[in-house]
Protein backbone atom coordinates (compact mmCIF):
# COMPACT_ATOMS: atom_id res chain seq x y z
CA UNK A 1 0.00 0.00 0.00
CA UNK A 2 2.48 2.04 0.93
CA UNK A 3 4.29 1.89 -2.78
CA UNK A 4 0.98 2.37 -4.27
CA UNK A 5 0.48 5.91 -2.07
CA UNK A 6 3.75 6.87 -2.94
CA UNK A 7 3.56 6.56 -6.81
CA UNK A 8 -0.13 8.20 -6.13
CA UNK A 9 1.90 11.12 -4.40
CA UNK A 10 4.17 11.55 -7.26
CA UNK A 11 1.51 11.62 -9.96
CA UNK A 12 -0.26 14.23 -8.01
CA UNK A 13 3.25 16.07 -8.18
CA UNK A 14 3.99 15.38 -11.58
CA UNK A 15 0.27 17.64 -12.19
CA UNK A 16 1.44 20.27 -10.20
CA UNK A 17 4.56 20.43 -12.33
CA UNK A 18 2.93 20.95 -15.16
CA UNK A 19 0.00 23.01 -13.81
CA UNK A 20 3.11 25.56 -13.03
CA UNK A 21 4.43 25.02 -16.25
CA UNK A 22 1.49 26.08 -17.41
CA UNK A 23 0.66 29.19 -15.40
CA UNK A 24 4.13 30.59 -16.43
CA UNK A 25 3.59 29.98 -20.08
CA UNK A 26 0.62 31.86 -19.54
CA UNK A 27 2.31 34.61 -17.65
CA UNK A 28 5.33 34.76 -20.25
CA UNK A 29 2.86 35.10 -23.23
CA UNK A 30 0.45 37.82 -21.11
CA UNK A 31 3.41 39.76 -20.82
CA UNK A 32 4.60 39.74 -24.64
CA UNK A 33 0.84 40.53 -25.74
CA UNK A 34 1.34 43.64 -23.64
CA UNK A 35 4.13 44.97 -25.11
CA UNK A 36 2.75 44.41 -28.25
CA UNK A 37 -0.09 45.91 -27.67
CA UNK A 38 -2.49 42.74 -29.25
CA UNK A 39 -5.81 42.27 -28.05
CA UNK A 40 -7.01 38.73 -26.34
CA UNK A 41 -7.80 35.85 -29.13
CA UNK A 42 -11.37 35.66 -27.84
CA UNK A 43 -11.61 39.30 -28.21
CA UNK A 44 -10.37 39.42 -31.50
CA UNK A 45 -12.79 36.73 -32.19
CA UNK A 46 -16.03 38.45 -31.44
CA UNK A 47 -15.07 41.88 -32.80
CA UNK A 48 -15.14 39.98 -35.98
CA UNK A 49 -18.26 37.95 -35.55
CA UNK A 50 -19.57 41.21 -34.43
CA UNK A 51 -18.58 42.74 -38.17
CA UNK A 52 -19.68 39.79 -39.79
CA UNK A 53 -23.56 40.93 -38.33
CA UNK A 54 -23.27 44.00 -39.65
CA UNK A 55 -23.31 42.80 -43.25
CA UNK A 56 -26.61 43.24 -44.11
CA UNK A 57 -26.78 43.08 -48.10
CA UNK A 58 -25.23 40.69 -51.03
CA UNK A 59 -22.63 42.36 -53.02
CA UNK A 60 -20.97 40.82 -55.92
CA UNK A 61 -18.12 42.88 -57.36
CA UNK A 62 -15.52 42.20 -60.21
CA UNK A 63 -11.94 42.28 -58.57
CA UNK A 64 -8.58 42.06 -58.83
CA UNK A 65 -6.96 38.52 -58.23
CA UNK A 66 -6.48 37.90 -54.85
CA UNK A 67 -3.78 38.75 -53.13
CA UNK A 68 -0.65 36.09 -51.75
CA UNK A 69 -1.92 33.55 -49.53
CA UNK A 70 -1.88 29.76 -48.43
CA UNK A 71 -3.69 27.43 -46.70
CA UNK A 72 -6.75 28.47 -48.02
CA UNK A 73 -9.63 26.51 -50.32
CA UNK A 74 -9.80 26.50 -54.08
CA UNK A 75 -12.33 23.98 -55.52
CA UNK A 76 -14.62 23.40 -59.09
CA UNK A 77 -18.00 24.97 -59.05
CA UNK A 78 -20.27 21.64 -59.59
CA UNK A 79 -22.01 22.42 -62.40
CA UNK A 80 -20.24 26.20 -64.21
CA UNK A 81 -16.80 26.88 -65.33
CA UNK A 82 -16.10 28.54 -62.49
CA UNK A 83 -13.64 28.07 -59.23
CA UNK A 84 -13.90 28.81 -55.84
CA UNK A 85 -11.79 30.07 -53.52
CA UNK A 86 -12.21 30.67 -49.61
CA UNK A 87 -10.28 31.83 -46.88
CA UNK A 88 -6.30 31.36 -46.31
CA UNK A 89 -3.50 33.94 -44.50
CA UNK A 90 -0.51 35.75 -45.76
CA UNK A 91 2.46 35.61 -43.06
CA UNK A 92 4.97 38.61 -43.49
CA UNK A 93 7.27 38.02 -40.63
CA UNK A 94 6.03 40.91 -38.69
CA UNK A 95 2.25 40.09 -39.19
CA UNK A 96 -0.25 37.31 -40.00
CA UNK A 97 -3.15 38.44 -41.77
CA UNK A 98 -6.09 36.05 -42.07
CA UNK A 99 -8.97 36.72 -44.80
CA UNK A 100 -12.72 35.46 -45.25
CA UNK A 101 -12.83 36.72 -48.95
CA UNK A 102 -15.18 34.59 -50.97
CA UNK A 103 -13.88 34.44 -54.71
CA UNK A 104 -15.44 33.09 -57.91
CA UNK A 105 -13.31 32.65 -60.87
CA UNK A 106 -15.30 32.62 -64.46
CA UNK A 107 -12.50 30.39 -66.48
CA UNK A 108 -13.72 31.49 -70.01
CA UNK A 109 -13.83 35.02 -69.61
CA UNK A 110 -10.71 35.02 -66.63
CA UNK A 111 -12.75 37.40 -64.59
CA UNK A 112 -12.59 37.03 -60.72
CA UNK A 113 -15.70 38.48 -58.63
CA UNK A 114 -15.64 38.67 -54.57
CA UNK A 115 -19.16 38.10 -53.22
CA UNK A 116 -19.71 39.42 -50.17
CA UNK A 117 -23.35 37.95 -48.10
CA UNK A 118 -24.74 38.43 -44.26
CA UNK A 119 -23.65 36.38 -41.50
CA UNK A 120 -21.04 34.29 -43.03
CA UNK A 121 -17.79 33.04 -41.28
CA UNK A 122 -15.20 34.30 -39.59
CA UNK A 123 -11.90 34.77 -41.46
CA UNK A 124 -9.90 31.60 -41.35
CA UNK A 125 -7.33 28.92 -42.64
CA UNK A 126 -6.38 25.52 -42.57
CA UNK A 127 -10.15 24.89 -42.89
CA UNK A 128 -11.81 22.66 -45.76
CA UNK A 129 -14.44 22.72 -48.09
CA UNK A 130 -15.88 21.11 -51.09
CA UNK A 131 -19.04 21.49 -53.70
CA UNK A 132 -22.03 19.13 -54.14
CA UNK A 133 -24.63 19.59 -56.70
CA UNK A 134 -27.78 18.91 -54.35
CA UNK A 135 -30.16 21.98 -54.34
CA UNK A 136 -28.87 24.26 -56.81
CA UNK A 137 -25.38 23.37 -55.93
CA UNK A 138 -23.63 23.94 -52.34
CA UNK A 139 -20.66 24.32 -50.32
CA UNK A 140 -20.00 22.78 -47.32
CA UNK A 141 -17.17 24.15 -44.92
CA UNK A 142 -15.57 22.94 -41.38
CA UNK A 143 -12.69 24.22 -38.93
CA UNK A 144 -9.95 25.81 -39.64
CA UNK A 145 -8.03 28.56 -37.40
CA UNK A 146 -7.26 32.07 -36.95
CA UNK A 147 -3.89 32.99 -36.15
CA UNK A 148 -3.41 36.70 -34.18
CA UNK A 149 -1.66 39.15 -35.93
CA UNK A 150 1.72 38.11 -33.90
CA UNK A 151 1.43 34.52 -34.17
CA UNK A 152 1.21 34.37 -30.57
CA UNK A 153 -2.41 33.23 -30.34
CA UNK A 154 -5.12 30.84 -32.20
CA UNK A 155 -8.35 30.30 -31.98
CA UNK A 156 -9.34 27.35 -33.56
CA UNK A 157 -13.15 26.75 -35.20
CA UNK A 158 -15.74 23.56 -34.98
CA UNK A 159 -18.16 25.26 -36.61
CA UNK A 160 -19.97 23.40 -39.78
CA UNK A 161 -21.29 25.98 -42.75
CA UNK A 162 -23.25 26.02 -46.23
CA UNK A 163 -23.43 28.15 -48.79
CA UNK A 164 -26.16 28.24 -51.46
CA UNK A 165 -24.91 28.67 -54.73
CA UNK A 166 -27.92 29.60 -55.70
CA UNK A 167 -29.42 32.10 -52.92
CA UNK A 168 -25.82 32.73 -51.99
CA UNK A 169 -26.36 32.66 -48.37
CA UNK A 170 -24.60 31.42 -45.47
CA UNK A 171 -25.99 29.17 -42.80
CA UNK A 172 -24.43 27.46 -39.82
CA UNK A 173 -25.17 24.63 -38.91
CA UNK A 174 -25.91 23.49 -35.23
CA UNK A 175 -25.97 19.52 -35.22
CA UNK A 176 -24.48 17.84 -31.68
CA UNK A 177 -21.61 15.45 -31.33
CA UNK A 178 -19.47 17.11 -34.14
CA UNK A 179 -16.15 16.65 -33.98
CA UNK A 180 -13.44 19.08 -31.84
CA UNK A 181 -11.80 22.05 -32.87
CA UNK A 182 -9.23 21.58 -34.95
CA UNK A 183 -7.51 22.72 -38.08
CA UNK A 184 -5.35 21.06 -40.93
CA UNK A 185 -7.65 17.96 -40.95
CA UNK A 186 -8.83 16.81 -44.13
CA UNK A 187 -12.59 16.29 -45.19
CA UNK A 188 -14.38 14.57 -48.64
CA UNK A 189 -17.39 13.63 -49.94
CA UNK A 190 -18.94 10.49 -51.27
CA UNK A 191 -22.19 9.25 -51.14
CA UNK A 192 -23.93 12.40 -49.75
CA UNK A 193 -21.42 12.45 -46.84
CA UNK A 194 -18.75 14.25 -45.10
CA UNK A 195 -15.76 12.39 -43.99
CA UNK A 196 -13.73 14.24 -41.69
CA UNK A 197 -10.48 12.77 -40.50
CA UNK A 198 -7.26 14.15 -38.76
CA UNK A 199 -6.34 17.67 -37.74
CA UNK A 200 -4.47 19.04 -34.76
CA UNK A 201 -5.36 22.02 -31.85
CA UNK A 202 -2.53 24.35 -31.05
CA UNK A 203 -2.54 26.92 -28.39
CA UNK A 204 1.29 27.78 -28.57
CA UNK A 205 1.53 26.05 -25.15
CA UNK A 206 0.46 22.76 -25.95
CA UNK A 207 -0.60 20.19 -28.73
CA UNK A 208 -2.56 17.53 -30.23
CA UNK A 209 -3.07 15.55 -33.18
CA UNK A 210 -5.88 13.51 -34.41
CA UNK A 211 -6.89 10.17 -35.88
CA UNK A 212 -10.61 10.84 -35.28
CA UNK A 213 -13.07 9.77 -38.00
CA UNK A 214 -16.40 12.00 -37.86
CA UNK A 215 -19.42 11.20 -40.41
CA UNK A 216 -21.96 14.50 -41.49
CA UNK A 217 -24.95 12.94 -43.15
CA UNK A 218 -26.23 15.86 -46.26
CA UNK A 219 -29.37 14.22 -46.19
CA UNK A 220 -30.28 13.71 -42.48
CA UNK A 221 -27.64 17.11 -41.27
CA UNK A 222 -26.65 14.71 -38.40
CA UNK A 223 -23.21 13.52 -37.41
CA UNK A 224 -23.55 9.80 -37.56
CA UNK A 225 -22.20 7.59 -34.57
CA UNK A 226 -19.41 5.54 -36.24
CA UNK A 227 -18.29 2.19 -35.50
CA UNK A 228 -14.47 1.17 -36.51
CA UNK A 229 -13.88 -2.30 -36.62
CA UNK A 230 -10.54 -3.88 -35.71
CA UNK A 231 -7.39 -2.13 -34.04
CA UNK A 232 -5.72 -0.88 -36.93
CA UNK A 233 -5.94 2.91 -37.14
CA UNK A 234 -3.40 5.76 -39.02
CA UNK A 235 -1.45 7.27 -36.69
CA UNK A 236 -2.27 10.70 -35.52
CA UNK A 237 -1.77 13.32 -38.32
CA UNK A 238 -2.55 16.97 -40.22
CA UNK A 239 -2.06 18.09 -43.50
CA UNK A 240 -2.37 14.56 -45.02
CA UNK A 241 -4.32 13.66 -48.05
CA UNK A 242 -8.09 12.53 -47.85
CA UNK A 243 -9.48 11.56 -51.25
CA UNK A 244 -12.97 9.35 -52.12
CA UNK A 245 -12.53 6.44 -54.66
CA UNK A 246 -15.71 5.88 -57.45
CA UNK A 247 -16.86 3.09 -55.05
CA UNK A 248 -16.78 5.19 -52.07
CA UNK A 249 -13.81 4.19 -50.53
CA UNK A 250 -11.88 6.74 -48.83
CA UNK A 251 -7.93 6.74 -48.86
CA UNK A 252 -5.70 8.73 -46.91
CA UNK A 253 -2.32 8.98 -46.97
CA UNK A 254 0.72 11.20 -45.64
CA UNK A 255 0.56 14.23 -43.27
CA UNK A 256 2.65 15.08 -40.41
CA UNK A 257 2.99 15.12 -36.86
CA UNK A 258 5.05 16.10 -34.06
CA UNK A 259 6.50 13.69 -31.18
CA UNK A 260 7.87 14.19 -28.51
CA UNK A 261 11.94 12.23 -28.30
CA UNK A 262 12.89 13.62 -25.09
CA UNK A 263 12.42 16.10 -22.31
CA UNK A 264 11.38 19.86 -24.25
CA UNK A 265 12.38 18.43 -27.62
CA UNK A 266 10.10 17.43 -30.34
CA UNK A 267 10.81 16.39 -33.64
CA UNK A 268 8.33 16.32 -36.77
CA UNK A 269 7.38 13.15 -38.30
CA UNK A 270 6.50 13.35 -42.45
CA UNK A 271 4.30 10.11 -43.06
CA UNK A 272 4.64 7.68 -45.90
CA UNK A 273 1.96 5.17 -45.03
CA UNK A 274 -1.53 4.39 -46.85
CA UNK A 275 -4.57 3.51 -45.55
CA UNK A 276 -8.06 2.97 -47.07
CA UNK A 277 -11.32 3.37 -45.82
CA UNK A 278 -14.29 0.77 -46.27
CA UNK A 279 -17.74 -0.27 -45.04
CA UNK A 280 -17.57 -3.45 -43.25
CA UNK A 281 -18.99 -6.03 -44.82
CA UNK A 282 -20.11 -8.23 -41.34
CA UNK A 283 -21.92 -5.49 -40.12
CA UNK A 284 -24.79 -6.52 -41.67
CA UNK A 285 -27.59 -3.88 -42.31
CA UNK A 286 -25.44 -1.05 -40.17
CA UNK A 287 -23.91 1.12 -42.95
CA UNK A 288 -22.02 3.12 -39.85
CA UNK A 289 -19.73 0.39 -39.55
CA UNK A 290 -16.16 0.78 -41.10
CA UNK A 291 -12.68 -0.42 -41.15
CA UNK A 292 -9.41 0.80 -41.93
CA UNK A 293 -6.80 -1.33 -43.79
CA UNK A 294 -3.24 -0.61 -44.95
CA UNK A 295 -2.28 -0.34 -48.49
CA UNK A 296 0.70 -0.73 -50.49
CA UNK A 297 0.63 1.00 -53.64
CA UNK A 298 2.48 0.26 -56.48
CA UNK A 299 4.24 2.19 -59.57
CA UNK A 300 6.01 5.05 -58.72
CA UNK A 301 7.61 5.53 -54.98
CA UNK A 302 6.56 9.57 -53.64
CA UNK A 303 9.34 11.32 -51.41
CA UNK A 304 8.18 11.85 -48.27
CA UNK A 305 5.85 15.30 -48.52
CA UNK A 306 3.24 16.84 -46.59
CA UNK A 307 0.82 19.63 -47.15
CA UNK A 308 0.59 19.24 -50.93
CA UNK A 309 -1.81 20.37 -52.90
CA UNK A 310 -3.95 17.50 -53.70
CA UNK A 311 -7.63 17.19 -55.43
CA UNK A 312 -9.66 14.60 -57.01
CA UNK A 313 -10.42 14.59 -60.52
CA UNK A 314 -13.32 13.07 -62.90
CA UNK A 315 -11.19 10.64 -64.04
CA UNK A 316 -10.68 8.83 -60.63
CA UNK A 317 -7.26 10.02 -60.41
CA UNK A 318 -6.09 12.16 -57.22
CA UNK A 319 -3.24 15.00 -58.05
CA UNK A 320 -0.91 16.16 -56.03
CA UNK A 321 1.68 18.84 -56.05
CA UNK A 322 4.53 20.22 -54.43
CA UNK A 323 4.45 19.27 -50.52
CA UNK A 324 7.41 19.93 -47.93
CA UNK A 325 9.16 17.68 -45.80
CA UNK A 326 11.54 19.00 -42.40
CA UNK A 327 15.42 18.56 -42.81
CA UNK A 328 18.40 19.71 -40.85
CA UNK A 329 16.01 19.96 -37.94
CA UNK A 330 18.04 20.88 -34.19
CA UNK A 331 16.69 22.04 -31.32
CA UNK A 332 16.45 25.60 -32.45
CA UNK A 333 15.29 25.78 -35.95
CA UNK A 334 14.18 23.63 -38.83
CA UNK A 335 14.82 23.63 -42.70
CA UNK A 336 12.14 22.19 -45.49
CA UNK A 337 12.59 20.84 -48.83
CA UNK A 338 10.42 21.46 -51.24
CA UNK A 339 8.97 19.95 -53.63
CA UNK A 340 7.29 20.67 -57.37
CA UNK A 341 6.12 17.21 -58.26
CA UNK A 342 3.33 16.29 -59.84
CA UNK A 343 1.43 12.96 -59.11
CA UNK A 344 -1.60 11.02 -60.27
CA UNK A 345 -2.68 7.80 -57.73
CA UNK A 346 -5.03 5.57 -59.24
CA UNK A 347 -7.87 5.58 -56.84
CA UNK A 348 -9.26 2.06 -57.94
CA UNK A 349 -5.48 0.31 -59.24
CA UNK A 350 -4.43 2.10 -55.95
CA UNK A 351 -0.87 2.86 -57.95
CA UNK A 352 1.26 6.22 -58.53
CA UNK A 353 2.89 7.70 -61.39
CA UNK A 354 4.89 10.55 -61.82
CA UNK A 355 3.24 13.05 -64.45
CA UNK A 356 5.85 14.24 -66.81
CA UNK A 357 4.77 17.65 -68.12
CA UNK A 358 5.56 19.22 -71.57
CA UNK A 359 7.38 21.98 -71.06
CA UNK A 360 7.48 25.28 -73.18
CA UNK A 361 10.75 27.04 -74.12
CA UNK A 362 10.72 30.90 -73.93
CA UNK A 363 11.89 33.20 -76.42
CA UNK A 364 14.93 34.13 -74.30
CA UNK A 365 15.91 30.31 -73.67
CA UNK A 366 15.26 29.23 -77.12
CA UNK A 367 18.04 32.46 -78.14
CA UNK A 368 20.17 30.99 -75.65
CA UNK A 369 20.28 27.54 -76.63
CA UNK A 370 20.52 28.76 -80.38
CA UNK A 371 23.70 30.58 -79.31
CA UNK A 372 25.11 27.73 -77.66
CA UNK A 373 25.24 25.65 -80.37
CA UNK A 374 26.52 28.82 -83.01
CA UNK A 375 29.41 28.49 -80.34
CA UNK A 376 30.13 24.68 -79.97
CA UNK A 377 30.15 24.51 -84.03
CA UNK A 378 33.10 24.39 -86.53
CA UNK A 379 34.91 22.06 -88.38
CA UNK A 380 36.45 18.75 -87.35
CA UNK A 381 40.22 19.03 -85.75
CA UNK A 382 43.15 17.68 -84.06
CA UNK A 383 42.18 17.16 -80.45
CA UNK A 384 44.11 16.42 -77.52
CA UNK A 385 42.30 15.46 -74.21
CA UNK A 386 42.83 15.24 -70.80
CA UNK A 387 40.83 14.02 -67.65
CA UNK A 388 41.35 14.11 -63.70
CA UNK A 389 38.04 11.80 -63.42
CA UNK A 390 36.02 14.57 -62.83
CA UNK A 391 36.32 17.22 -65.66
CA UNK A 392 37.24 16.49 -68.88
CA UNK A 393 39.01 18.87 -70.95
CA UNK A 394 39.22 19.53 -75.25
CA UNK A 395 41.96 21.42 -76.80
CA UNK A 396 41.76 21.76 -80.19
CA UNK A 397 44.34 22.94 -83.02
CA UNK A 398 43.79 26.77 -84.24
CA UNK A 399 41.03 26.92 -86.11
CA UNK A 400 40.62 29.00 -89.66
CA UNK A 401 37.05 29.81 -88.99
CA UNK A 402 35.29 32.70 -87.94
CA UNK A 403 33.27 30.21 -85.45
CA UNK A 404 34.67 30.93 -82.04
CA UNK A 405 35.53 27.16 -80.65
CA UNK A 406 34.20 26.42 -77.18
CA UNK A 407 35.70 23.66 -75.00
CA UNK A 408 33.40 20.81 -73.21
CA UNK A 409 34.42 21.85 -69.79
CA UNK A 410 30.96 21.03 -67.89
CA UNK A 411 29.37 24.67 -66.84
CA UNK A 412 29.36 25.20 -63.12
CA UNK A 413 26.27 27.39 -63.42
CA UNK A 414 22.92 25.30 -63.87
CA UNK A 415 20.52 26.75 -66.48
CA UNK A 416 17.95 28.79 -65.29
CA UNK A 417 14.85 27.34 -63.77
CA UNK A 418 11.93 27.71 -66.20
CA UNK A 419 9.29 30.57 -64.67
CA UNK A 420 6.17 29.09 -67.06
CA UNK A 421 5.51 26.22 -64.33
CA UNK A 422 4.90 25.85 -60.77
CA UNK A 423 7.92 26.83 -58.79
CA UNK A 424 8.55 24.41 -55.37
CA UNK A 425 5.83 25.50 -52.80
CA UNK A 426 3.72 23.99 -50.05
CA UNK A 427 0.28 24.85 -49.28
CA UNK A 428 -1.28 25.51 -52.50
CA UNK A 429 -4.71 25.60 -53.51
CA UNK A 430 -5.06 22.92 -56.57
CA UNK A 431 -8.34 21.61 -58.22
CA UNK A 432 -9.88 19.83 -61.26
CA UNK A 433 -12.26 21.45 -63.51
CA UNK A 434 -13.79 19.62 -66.66
CA UNK A 435 -10.35 17.98 -67.44
CA UNK A 436 -7.41 20.63 -66.52
CA UNK A 437 -6.00 21.53 -63.50
CA UNK A 438 -5.45 24.82 -61.78
CA UNK A 439 -2.63 25.32 -59.28
CA UNK A 440 -3.02 28.91 -57.29
CA UNK A 441 -0.55 30.45 -54.63
CA UNK A 442 1.13 28.75 -51.68
CA UNK A 443 4.42 28.99 -49.26
CA UNK A 444 8.16 28.50 -50.10
CA UNK A 445 10.23 29.12 -46.97
CA UNK A 446 14.34 30.82 -47.72
CA UNK A 447 15.95 30.60 -44.69
CA UNK A 448 14.04 32.18 -42.11
CA UNK A 449 11.90 34.28 -45.10
CA UNK A 450 8.30 33.17 -46.11
CA UNK A 451 7.59 33.72 -49.67
CA UNK A 452 3.83 33.85 -50.18
CA UNK A 453 2.53 33.41 -54.04
CA UNK A 454 -0.51 34.24 -55.87
CA UNK A 455 0.49 33.27 -59.04
CA UNK A 456 -1.86 31.28 -60.55
CA UNK A 457 -1.46 28.40 -63.44
CA UNK A 458 -3.61 25.86 -65.10
CA UNK A 459 -2.42 21.93 -66.75
CA UNK A 460 -4.45 20.63 -69.05
CA UNK A 461 -4.84 16.41 -68.27
CA UNK A 462 -4.37 15.05 -71.54
CA UNK A 463 -1.56 17.44 -73.13
CA UNK A 464 0.12 18.12 -69.84
CA UNK A 465 1.24 21.43 -70.43
CA UNK A 466 1.18 24.38 -67.83
CA UNK A 467 0.09 27.19 -68.78
CA UNK A 468 0.47 30.75 -66.97
CA UNK A 469 -2.67 32.73 -65.74
CA UNK A 470 -0.80 34.22 -63.68
CA UNK A 471 2.74 35.20 -63.63
CA UNK A 472 4.95 34.75 -59.95
CA UNK A 473 5.64 37.84 -58.75
CA UNK A 474 8.50 37.29 -56.07
CA UNK A 475 7.90 41.11 -54.62
CA UNK A 476 4.42 40.52 -54.66
CA UNK A 477 4.78 41.20 -50.86
CA UNK A 478 6.89 42.52 -48.66
CA UNK A 479 8.94 40.90 -46.23
CA UNK A 480 9.16 42.09 -42.49
CA UNK A 481 11.74 41.33 -39.66
CA UNK A 482 9.84 40.70 -36.22
CA UNK A 483 10.36 42.10 -33.05
CA UNK A 484 8.38 39.29 -31.64
CA UNK A 485 11.83 37.65 -30.53
CA UNK A 486 13.01 40.67 -28.87
CA UNK A 487 9.97 40.88 -26.65
CA UNK A 488 10.58 36.98 -26.19
CA UNK A 489 13.68 37.51 -24.69
CA UNK A 490 12.70 41.10 -22.83
CA UNK A 491 10.17 38.55 -21.31
CA UNK A 492 12.61 35.84 -20.61
CA UNK A 493 14.69 38.00 -18.09
CA UNK A 494 11.42 39.54 -16.25
CA UNK A 495 10.79 35.53 -16.41
CA UNK A 496 13.56 34.79 -14.73
CA UNK A 497 13.26 37.87 -12.21
CA UNK A 498 10.27 36.16 -11.31
CA UNK A 499 11.16 33.06 -10.64
CA UNK A 500 14.04 34.24 -8.29
CA UNK A 501 12.24 36.11 -6.35
CA UNK A 502 9.43 33.59 -5.94
CA UNK A 503 12.15 30.67 -5.27
CA UNK A 504 10.64 29.90 -2.29
CA UNK A 505 7.36 28.79 -2.89
CA UNK A 506 8.20 27.08 -5.45
CA UNK A 507 9.15 23.91 -3.37
CA UNK A 508 6.80 21.35 -2.86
Amino acid sequence: MGKKDKNKKKGKGAEKTAMKTDKKLAAKQKKMLEKLGEANIADIIQLLETKEGKIQTITENVCSPPSPRSNFTLIAHPEKEELIMFGGELYTGSKTTVYNDLYFYNIKSGEWRELRSPAGPTPRSCHQMVAVASNGGELWMFGGEHASPSQLQFHHYKDLWKFSLKSRKWEKLTAPNGPSARSGHRMTVSKKRLFIFGGFHDNNQSYHYFNDLHIFSLESYQWLKVEIAGTLLPSPRSGCCLAAAPDGKIFVWGGYSRASMKKEVDRGVTHTDMFVLSQDKNAGDADNKYKWAAVKPGGYKPKPRSSVGYTVAANGKAYCFGGVMDVNEDDEDVQGQFGDELLAFDLTAQTWRLQEIQTKTSPAEKKEETNDVEMSAGPAQPVTTTTDGVFTVTVGAPSTSSTPYVSNIPSLFGKPKPTNVPSPRMNPGLCDCKGTLYIFGGILEEDAKQLTYNDFYSLDLHKLEWKVIIPNNLKAHEWEDSDISSSDEECSSLEEEDSSNSSDMDTD
